[in-house]
């Protein structure tokens, strides 16, 4: 089952079969809106909208934990990110489609994990995103036509202001970031604990204020880009399920085992009540 987390400017997925906005309970919370799932090319699919339709929660209060517990529980193996962001680099122009390799987490006000006290768990993430879902956006992405950029450096900010002229040339000179979003961070984390492939598409709508000839950014000039961007980003998800076919295999690079050996708790230790809402994220291997 392929999810796709649609943020600024997406709200929801063209031409699904048997379309129904579900209801889903999650222990972490309630999700940031109802799920939209149905089927394209006989593979089953589900739509959260990141912020809500209508917009409504800032990138700080966006349930992080309850989006991704909510997706799991509903049978999905597969995550798509798709965010707008602005752009560190030239050559990646408004408009323009970057498949995200890395991330740098500036965000403090979010939780970002699923384990704590009564269950520690420590997941990898050197490699946050999964190749096989990485090559099936840029597949997408190339022939719907978008220019997509294959790999670059996320940096997470926590907003919801945008950055100061001297933040955005620290991150862009001395951090080597290519761009910066508000929303992938603790998303991408969360979605390794829960043993989700995950992939980002990031959509540019802006050079962020490092730019000499573009000056700071205007929120007006990035709707009109999203208008564009949305299109595309629909163009992109139709073609996906076609890419990644009906039958699905496991992660080759083992993000649906992510979990195998991080729980370090003693089972005798493990705290019952978090355990229990551990249920979707960690069954597998709690048992």
């Amino acid at each position: 089952m392929i999810a796709v987390i649609g943020g600024s400017g997406i709200y929801d997925i063209d031409g699904l079969e048997g379309a129904e906005w579900v209801t889903v309970d999650t222990p972490w919370g309630a999700p940031s809106d109802q799920i939209l799932t149905g089927s394209l090319d006989g593979v089953k699919m589900a739509f959260l909208p990141r912020h809500g339709r209508g917009h409504v929660h800032s990138p700080t209060q966006v349930p992080y934990r309850a989006n991704i517990d909510a997706l799991k529980r509903l049978g999905v193996t597969d995550v798509f990110s798709v965010s707008a962001c602005g752009s560190f680099r030239e050559e990646m122009a408004p408009g323009d489609f970057v498949v995200v390799d890395q991330f740098i987490d500036r965000t403090f006000a979010r939780e970002k994990s699923f384990f704590g006290t009564g269950c520690v768990a420590h997941v990898s993430v050197a490699h946050p995103t999964c190749e096989r879902l990485s090559d099936a956006a840029e597949a997408a992405a190339k022939d719907a036509g978008i220019k997509i950029h294959r790999g670059g450096t996320y940096l997470c900010m926590e907003g919801p202001q945008f950055s100061s002229m001297a933040e955005s040339k620290l991150y862009r000179a001395q951090w080597g970031c290519d761009v910066i979003g508000m929303t992938n961070m603790p998303e991408a984390k969360l979605a390794r604990e829960a043993e989700l492939c995950y992939a980002s598409v990031a959509m540019v709508t802006d050079y962020d204020s490092w730019h000499p000839e573009h000056g700071a950014v205007e929120i007006t000039d990035i709707i009109a880009t999203l208008q564009g961007n949305s299109a595309n980003a629909r163009e992109l998800v139709r073609r996906l399920p076609a890419l990644l076919g009906k039958e699905r295999k496991d992660c080759p690079h083992g993000c649906d085992t992510a979990l195998e050996y991080a729980i370090m708790t003693a089972p005798e230790k493990r705290d019952p009540a978090l355990l229990a809402k551990l249920d979707a994220v960690a069954g597998r291997v709690l048992g």
